[in-house]
């Protein structure tokens, strides 16, 4: 390789590991004490400890965030995509009159800053009774991702071919085993960046847990921002340990699935027919 190759190789890693630095300092403090962690100058060499870990996991309240947080980004991203392949199937081959209005509409909604509409969202949830109930909360997430899934598959169908749907009508198949058979494992790694990118979306999800949430279903994120402080500051063990274990899912799911989300990415982008 040349030197230039070498030097951008050199460029790449610095960037990443700038990027990577806060994660590996957070990750590092988890294992150290209160004291070592706000130490000046930092505490480099440490003999690391498992207490915070013992100490955190044995809070029911967090063991029950991250089964709040598990359950409700399952359930709602399944939920979205499902809906989504339908809604993005019907736009891209039956093309509804306003169909290009509605694709504008779902991407305006989807832009919504989310303080503008947790009030309304809030006294509909009161009134309807819904506050602090699960299939609430999942609903709400349900739909907040259905516009961008919407958007992502119906880029990944368009590129599909027309034909396989006449192929499969002639020879006697229904529009849910066209569906289901033809279109589905062909548009794959879309849905599959479809369920990542909603996934990192709800499991991150903060302000609207918060408001139309409650003490049974908070996630992660309301669990860390209400245990933040303790002894009359913040408690930077508690906080080091929680982050440590909630960024774990999330790169499990990208690292497993990195080669349907790289595909995913592209594939859309390309315009043609497969």
């Amino acid at each position: 390789m040349t030197l230039r190759t070498h030097l951008y190789h050199a460029l790449l890693w610095l960037v990443a590991l700038l990027f990577f630095a806060p994660v590996a300092w957070i990750v590092l403090s988890s294992f150290k004490t209160a004291t070592q962690i706000l130490s000046v100058p930092p505490v480099l060499l440490f003999r690391p400890t498992l207490a915070n870990y013992e100490r955190v996991l044995s809070n029911p309240h967090i063991l029950w965030g991250f089964l709040n947080s598990l359950l409700l980004s399952c359930s709602a991203v399944v939920i979205a995509v499902a809906v989504s392949f339908l809604a993005a199937f019907s736009f891209s081959r039956f093309k509804p009159r306003g169909t290009a209005f509605l694709m504008f509409l779902l991407l305006s909604i989807r832009m919504l800053p989310g303080s503008a509409a947790i009030l309304p969202i809030y006294l509909m949830y009161v009134g309807l009774g819904w506050k602090d109930s699960y299939a609430g909360v999942i609903l709400f997430y349900a739909m907040f991702s259905i516009p961008f899934s919407v958007w992502i598959l119906k880029g990944f169908i368009d590129g599909v071919s027309v034909r396989f749907d006449e192929t499969g009508l002639v020879n006697g198949a229904g529009w849910f085993r066209v569906i289901a058979r033809l279109i589905f494992p062909q548009v794959m790694p879309g849905v599959i960046a479809a369920l990542i990118f909603n996934f990192i979306f709800v499991w991150n999800e903060f302000l609207f847990n918060y408001i139309i949430g409650g003490p049974r279903t908070a996630n992660i994120p309301v669990a860390l921002a209400t245990g933040l402080y303790s002894g009359g500051g913040v408690d930077w063990t508690f906080v080091s340990v929680v982050t440590t274990l909630y960024i774990i899912p999330p790169i499990l799911v990208v690292f497993l699935f990195q080669r349907f989300l790289l595909v995913g990415m592209t594939f859309g982008t390309v315009r043609g027919e497969v």
